[in-house]
């Protein structure tokens, strides 16, 4: 049994592309492009199974979930944070909290921000006030300035469980 506080970072990053839905935090989002990825590509989630394998210890979503497979081909991230969060608990760790920022130019989150919130906290079996969710735009500059692109950082906080 964990008898520690642990906290994990996570980061990712995808391209926008036309011709797939735009899945973001578990909530499918109304946009004419999805993200790219061998999964949903759905940054939020990715970054947030990031964040729970570095705080517990594990190995990360490409060695756990590698893109060369089809079996994980268009798998949904929701699967992927679902995982992770078991390996967590077998270690004796769960979810204290979690606190992410969403850089994207395009969409503007904040219509969406309260419900990705809810998704989030189901997901990782908090309440929803442990679950905060930030918007941040890069001000015209680089892929996501140019909405290009849509990436997230993500802390997590785990606990003994």
């Amino acid at each position: 049994m964990a008898n520690i506080t642990r906290v994990g970072i996570g980061f990712d990053i995808h391209r926008l592309v036309s011709g797939r839905p735009l899945w973001l935090a578990g909530v499918k989002i109304e946009f004419a492009k999805g993200l790219l990825g061998h999964s949903d590509g759905d940054v939020i989630l990715h970054a947030v199974a990031e964040a729970v394998a570095g705080a517990a210890g594990l190995a990360d979503i490409g060695e756990q979930f590698p893109d060369n497979l089809a079996a994980t081909e268009g798998i949904e991230s929701r699967v992927i944070v679902e995982k992770i969060l078991r390996g967590a608990s077998d270690k004796g760790f769960g979810v204290i909290n979690l606190d992410a920022v969403v850089q994207a130019e395009k969409p503007k989150i904040s219509d969406y921000k309260q419900q990705m919130r809810e998704s989030l906290a189901r997901i990782l079996k908090v309440d929803v006030e442990a679950v905060n969710l930030k918007g941040r735009t890069a001000e015209g500059l680089g892929d996501i300035g140019r909405a290009e692109a849509i990436a997230c950082t993500a802390i997590v906080g785990l606990g003994p469980k």
